[in-house]
């Protein structure tokens, strides 16, 4: 297993954690700041997923005006190594 945070960039919430388990699910994910309701919806929706799959529904996603949101920085999260 391997414990990851990674520094967000665009986006109110600051950094996201998770698991990577070592059959590639992504479970345990949480988000510094952001909208926490909107945050929390996403963290048990992709929970369980692999990286793939994650990154497959959330890349691309904006939030307003920005060209990123929380939901496409946990995307990019996932797929580093």
């Amino acid at each position: 297993m391997e414990e990851v945070t990674y520094k967000t960039q665009g986006t109110c919430a600051k950094a996201i954690h998770f698991t990577r388990t070592d059959d590639g699910k992504i479970t345990g994910i949480s988000f510094d700041g952001g909208c926490n309701g909107n945050l929390k919806a996403i963290s048990k929706l992709c929970d369980g997923m692999t990286a793939e799959e994650i990154s497959g529904k959330l890349r691309g996603n904006t939030c307003g005006a920005k060209s990123t949101s929380c939901a496409d920085q946990l995307a990019r999260a996932v797929m580093q190594q």
